[in-house]
């Protein structure tokens, strides 16, 4: 046999023996990122990091507890009103409330309360600098120092007592409220309130302290400008003075008398050319009436023509009546004539010496209106020559006003911050004195201790977190696919512990019936995305292969997806390139194929109860070269095509098994197989670029899950 298949010639070996893609360079995929659901495989794995951190964090926390000396809390409340007493209209320190209230106001006294002038004045109302506790003798440290450094190592009492104080005190305010919480910390509950009410009342005395001396200061400051004001007041009026004594401008109730003359002249005026063109309006009637002067509207406004026209009517009456009873030549009648004729002329003579009149009227006017407009004219002329000098007097004027006005307001504003020095203006009150704590305010241990075991659990699942980081494992499906740029097809639960588990043959247990279902249909899935021509002459293959750490899952998915094939009726052919390696005397197996010296048919056997036939590894005990290893490897799936439908190879870890490169080349699938939560990805990522350095890439994966 040997003799025979060493003398085939390569040259007949099938043509385009490869239908796969040619090799690229394997690109270096980054892992995804880690997804909620691969959280649980992550905490599960490092649980014992996670439990042993919160358990070291609580019993760190406990020993704390016991430990640490009680300390005590006191609260003293101080209500600050922003809108500050009324006293006086201008107050040195306004009472406006800001358009948020006053709570930047009340922000800012927290500073105040905190600050060293408060703070200073309540350790000498408490004499607290002679308190061991907060002057820095109480220590054991500070004594021995003293003891060996005597007066060389003296400190500022008030300094270190000031310092200690402000470790202990904490200022708040409350969310939408105006009320100022004075928190004291000390081991005795009476020493903490007794401290929290003296610096409320520091507070309070240094409030209104500022206050006073805010007005003293200003009243000095307004004080002694006053004399220099008054000055500038006297000056500005001698100017104003003196330049209208230079320009001879007299002033009559503040403006100058010959403004005054002609405003009035003016008045005039306007009055007499209003009367001008009414009288001018009434000689023009009068002579537009012409034959009908009695028409005009000052006939009909005089009397003396309204009691003519009322005789000439009762004329005409009653001549008209004589006419009829007595005749036209009646003495009565004549007389009566007679009488209408002489009324009829008194009313033309009233009517002509009422046009006369109006002419005479509008003459008059028209005269008066021009000598007031020649008057005016002269005046105006006048008037001319002291507009550029009052132009001046006017700026001197307005200084004056100027002056006068800021000296007025600073007299004003002297008096009225002197009188603030001595009364209080501020707002603000102790609404709740501090009393002395019934409990203890540190270390609340209950609290400690359920903040530590939540800590030391979140701690732990950083840490978990991190660990998985720094070295990351294959979490999820997805991650394995972008690792190899190959699509996973199954994910198989671990083998049971408790289950007896045989390489071939033998009905599977319930316990295993899951796994079984899943290799079959991964089986389904691979060879549903094969790739292979119609017609190729090799027998379907798949080679599995994994990282170093993952053999025994490796081999234990190789043999279900084996099984699965044989439980559908096909005829497998199981070749294990890692099986025999241990033993002295290994048996012929794949390795003595590959060199030509057997035929696979000679060394393959079939498991009893099962369609599986079983190749070894064989004996490695020469060094074949690559292309007669493929070349043998080709004839031997060609030949396995006649009596199996199916090859499955373990491939073991090929980046240390070069043996199987000639299968590399000729398989139709290359799956690889890692562990969920175990696998590292740089092993993945280490495999995937043994597979590509021989010439291929993975076409797949399966996922094996300890946790299921």
């Amino acid at each position: 046999m040997q003799s025979s298949l060493l003398s085939l010639p390569q040259q007949d070996a099938p043509e385009a023996m490869q239908y796969a893609p040619e090799p690229v360079p394997m690109a270096t995929y980054s892992s995804s990122t880690v997804e909620l659901g691969d959280l649980k495989r992550i905490l599960v794995r490092r649980r014992f990091l996670i439990l042993a951190t919160a358990a070291l964090l609580t019993l760190v926390t406990l020993a704390y507890g016991l430990l640490t000396p009680a300390l005590y809390s006191s609260v003293s409340e101080i209500l600050i009103d922003p809108q500050d007493l009324q006293v006086v209209t201008n107050d040195v320190n306004p009472s406006r409330v800001p358009p948020d209230g006053g709570i930047t106001m009340v922000e800012s006294q927290v500073s105040v309360v905190q600050s060293t002038g408060v703070l200073l004045k309540a350790i000498q109302a408490t004499n607290l600098t002679d308190d061991p506790e907060f002057n820095g003798q109480g220590g054991l440290l500070n004594r021995l120092l003293g003891g060996v450094l005597g007066s060389s190592a003296e400190t500022d009492r008030t300094g270190k007592t000031l310092d200690a104080l402000r470790r202990v005190l904490a200022v708040k305010r409350a969310d939408k409220v105006l009320v100022l919480d004075v928190i004291v910390t000390a081991k005795s509950a009476d020493k903490a309130a007794k401290l929290a009410n003296a610096i409320a009342q520091a507070y309070l005395a240094d409030h209104a302290a500022a206050r006073a001396q805010a007005a003293t200061d200003a009243s000095t400051s307004i004080t002694a400008r006053l004399d220099e004001q008054r000055k500038r007041v006297q000056k500005a009026e001698n100017a104003v003075e003196a330049y209208k004594s230079a320009n001879n401008m007299v002033m009559a109730a503040g403006n100058l008398v010959s403004d005054q003359e002609l405003t009035e002249i003016n008045t005039q005026l306007s009055a007499a050319q209003s009367r001008t063109a009414t009288l001018k309006a009434q000689v023009d009637q009068l002579r537009r009436s012409g034959g009908a002067p009695d028409a005009t509207s000052e006939a009909m406004r005089s009397s003396v023509i309204s009691s003519l026209r009322a005789q000439e009517a009762t004329l005409v009456d009653q001549v008209s009546q004589l006419g009829t009873e007595l005749g036209p030549r009646h003495p009565s009648m004549i007389a009566a004539q007679q009488q209408l004729r002489d009324t009829r002329a008194l009313i033309a003579r009233e009517l002509g010496r009422i046009g006369a009149a109006a002419e005479t009227d509008y003459e008059r006017a028209l005269a008066n209106q021009q000598a007031l407009e020649a008057k005016v004219a002269g005046m105006k002329s006048k008037s001319l020559d002291t507009d550029q000098a009052s132009v001046k007097l006017r700026e001197l004027q307005r200084d004056l006003e100027a002056v006068r006005s800021v000296y007025a307001t600073y007299l004003q504003r002297a008096q009225e911050t002197r009188e603030q020095i001595n009364v209080d203006s501020t707002n603000a009150r102790i609404i709740s004195n501090a009393m002395p704590a019934l409990k203890k305010s540190w270390p609340p241990l209950p609290l400690l201790l359920f903040g530590a075991l939540f800590g030391g659990l979140g701690l732990g699942t950083a840490l978990a977190l991190i660990a998985e980081y720094s070295s990351p494992t294959v979490l999820s499906s997805a991650q394995m696919q972008s690792a190899i740029d190959a699509p996973v097809f199954g994910v198989l639960p671990a083998k049971s512990a408790r289950r007896r588990w045989w390489p071939f043959g033998g009905a599977a247990t319930t316990a295993g019936q899951k796994t079984d279902a899943v290799a079959g249909l991964a089986l389904r899935r691979l060879f549903a995305s094969s790739r292979r021509p119609p017609n190729w002459p090799l027998v379907p293959s798949i080679l599995l292969t994994s990282p170093p750490e993952d053999a025994a899952h490796r081999g234990r998915v190789a043999r279900l997806l084996a099984n699965a094939a044989a439980a559908r009726g096909s005829r497998v052919l199981f070749i294990d390139t890692t099986a025999g390696s241990g033993k002295k005397e290994p048996q012929p197996g794949l390795l003595d194929v590959l060199r030509g010296e057997y035929a696979f048919e000679a060394l393959s056997q079939y498991t009893a109860g099962s369609n599986v036939a079983v190749l070894g590894r064989g004996r490695q005990k020469a060094v074949f070269s690559e292309a007669q290893g493929v070349y043998f490897t080709q004839h031997m799936l060609a030949q396995a095509g006649r009596n199996f439908d199916l090859v499955v190879v373990d491939g073991g870890a090929l980046a240390d098994n070069l043996n199987a490169s000639p299968l590399v080349a000729m398989v139709d699938e290359i799956v690889m197989v890692a562990t969920l939560n175990s696998t590292p990805m740089a092993d993945v990522t280490a495999a995937s670029q043994a597979i590509s350095v021989m010439g291929r890439l993975p076409t797949g994966a399966l996922l094996v899950d300890e946790a299921a």
